[in-house]
């Protein structure tokens, strides 16, 4: 019954001490709506691939360009929801939730300039972009429109990334799980409409995901904006916030740079996997993004169990608890890597029957299936890697996982892949096998860095 009480706390968000209550409760009322929030958008992901895998390899491979030079777009908005997240964070356990205001307006407003910049030179360059990335003739013929519409809505998902970080930071992760549910859920109703059509109309193709995407994440903006504006949380941007404050921006844009430089960097090395992947075809494009997105479905909810490590490092270094932020971090490790463990023992039994649901082709199929197979292996060091860098962010540190994120994934992870898909000629098996190596490479990296402590030094 107790439980029953703490699931229904968390789904309705009953507002909390995190500095105080007991840190199993903490980690279980913030890692529900988290683990939900980020089930829904893999779900959406894993829903998105399903209906655009009906429409071929050449759509697939689309979606997995496109999504590719989006990730750089992607690093700006969630490393801005990595500042969202610390400051915020910080300044709820030291009870200044006016300034948390402040900041957010700060965070709305930048986010917004960012996005627009990207929309205008997104649309205009759509093909240039594809043909960067190395696209085929069939799918320049339909990719283009996809894209252009992507990027022209840019500003729903950095702005839904953004807000989502505030909220998290303010210990309201159930706001950031019903905007994500509400735009995800949108998506994934108008996906088949917008794609295949309705009664006599017959769909928009491809550009009709796009536009499912756009529309679901604009109406879940909406939704954050108002409870952002309604005053009845900790967390309002009120009249007074309303006035830009130079020393705010400059704190967010420094904590931003290194946690945009920490996606940024993972995102330059998947464009150059993606990139390498396009030299063995379409076949090969497809299938890395469909393990791709199956590989997020998993990981999501992984990254929001450990998104509540986040949230309490912050609050409870701003509360001056340096022990109980420690601690939080490493009950959320050991929770983190039984969910993991579980997941790896699925994927390597059922990883070819998993493959089949998404795609016919039998090439794919056979991708997807070693994908799975391989990269899973790397799961339960994942588990532990995910948290310490949610840590570290949490803090305010985000420069420490820049620079892991630098030695791993372009010093390493870009030459071992050449390496192994190219000069030894193991094409997408010595992909997957990079993916795993490094990204397990990285969690033990993350650890060692984690437990010498700077983070606990670290002003926001």
């Amino acid at each position: 019954m107790n439980r029953w009480k703490l699931f229904k706390d968390a789904i309705l968000g009953k507002e909390q001490d995190f500095t105080k209550v007991n840190l199993k409760t903490a980690i279980f009322v913030l890692s529900v709506p988290m683990i939900l929030e980020m089930m829904m958008e893999s779900a959406f992901a894993v829903v998105d691939i399903f209906f655009v895998g009906k429409l071929g390899e050449q759509a697939a491979a689309t979606v997995g360009l496109t999504e590719a030079i989006l990730m750089i777009v992607y690093s700006i908005g969630v490393g801005m929801s990595m500042a969202a997240t610390a400051m915020v964070a910080r300044r709820f356990g030291e009870k200044r939730y006016g300034e948390a205001g402040a900041t957010a307006f700060q965070l709305v407003g930048l986010g917004a300039i960012f996005s627009l910049v990207i929309a205008i030179g997104g649309f205009v360059f759509a093909e240039e972009i594809l043909q960067i990335m190395g696209a085929s003739e069939e799918v320049l013929a339909i990719g283009v429109p996809y894209t252009r519409v992507i990027f022209a809505g840019n500003m729903a998902i950095m702005l839904l990334f953004l807000i989502n970080g505030a909220f998290r930071g303010a210990g309201q992760p159930h706001l950031a799980m019903r905007a994500l549910w509400i735009s995800n859920g949108i998506n994934i109703v108008l996906d088949p409409i917008l794609i295949f059509g309705i009664g006599n109309w017959g769909g928009m193709g491809l550009e009709g995901a796009a536009w499912a995407t756009t529309i679901g994440r604009s109406i879940g903006v909406i939704y954050q904006l108002y409870h952002l504006l309604n005053g009845k949380h900790h967390l309002v941007i009120l009249r007074e916030h309303i006035v830009v404050k130079w020393s705010v921006i400059r704190r967010i844009l420094s904590i931003s740079v290194s946690g945009m430089g920490q996606f940024l960097i993972d995102s330059v090395a998947w464009i150059v996997l993606i990139r390498m992947s396009s030299s063995f075809g379409d076949d090969a494009v497809a299938g890395l993004t469909i393990t791709f997105r199956i590989i997020m479905f998993s990981l999501m909810p992984a990254w929001g169990l450990s998104a509540a490590a986040s949230t309490l490092v912050g609050q409870n270094l701003g509360a001056k608890k340096v022990k109980r932020a420690s601690l939080s971090v490493w009950l959320t490790v050991r929770y983190n890597v039984i969910f993991l463990f579980l997941v790896t023992v699925i994927y390597l039994v059922f990883g070819n029957t998993i493959a089949g649901w998404f795609i016919e082709s039998p090439a794919v199929i056979d991708t997807i299936s070693t994908g799975l197979r391989v990269i899973v292996l790397g799961y339960v060091f994942f588990a532990v890697g995910m948290v310490m860098i949610q840590a570290f962010n949490g803090a305010g540190d985000t420069r420490t996982p820049m620079f892991i994120n630098i030695f791993v994934f372009l010093l390493i992870e870009i030459p071992l892949a050449f390496f192994l898909a190219l000069f030894l000629e193991m094409q997408m098996l010595g992909i997957f096998i990079t993916i795993a190596f490094c990204h397990s490479l990285h969690a033990l990296v993350a650890l060692w860095m984690f437990r010498k402590g700077r983070w606990k030094q670290v002003e926001v």
